[in-house]
């Protein structure tokens, strides 16, 4: 499946120097033939050396896909948080979950 990715909203615009107070917001769409999805993400400091992260998502389907859509939801959630994890593994440790663990 080929998406296209755009972002949509991302504040503030420059991320250097802002305030440990300060929320991040940032948005995205996908477009794919069939399916458009929306993400909004939020980053809020939680702590010392911690980061509250809340992602708030919305699919929407044609066609085919959306009689499917309804039985994917889990597939859906469990993407969604491995992708959290990855980008954490990624910010916390440098690891590139990209490399083959074999």
């Amino acid at each position: 499946m080929e998406c296209t990715e755009t972002i949509t909203r991302r504040e503030p615009a420059n991320l250097h120097g802002i305030a440990s107070d300060q929320v991040i917001h940032f948005a995205r769409e996908i477009v794919a033939n069939g399916m458009w999805s929306s993400a909004h993400e939020q980053l809020t400091e939680s702590g010392p050396e911690a980061t509250l992260w809340v992602s708030d998502n919305e699919y929407r389907f044609k066609g085919l896909l959306r009689f499917a859509a309804p039985l994917m939801r889990g597939v859906f959630i469990k993407q969604t948080r491995q992708h959290m994890q990855d980008f954490k593994a990624y910010a916390e440790d440098g690891t590139d979950v990209r490399e083959s663990k074999d």
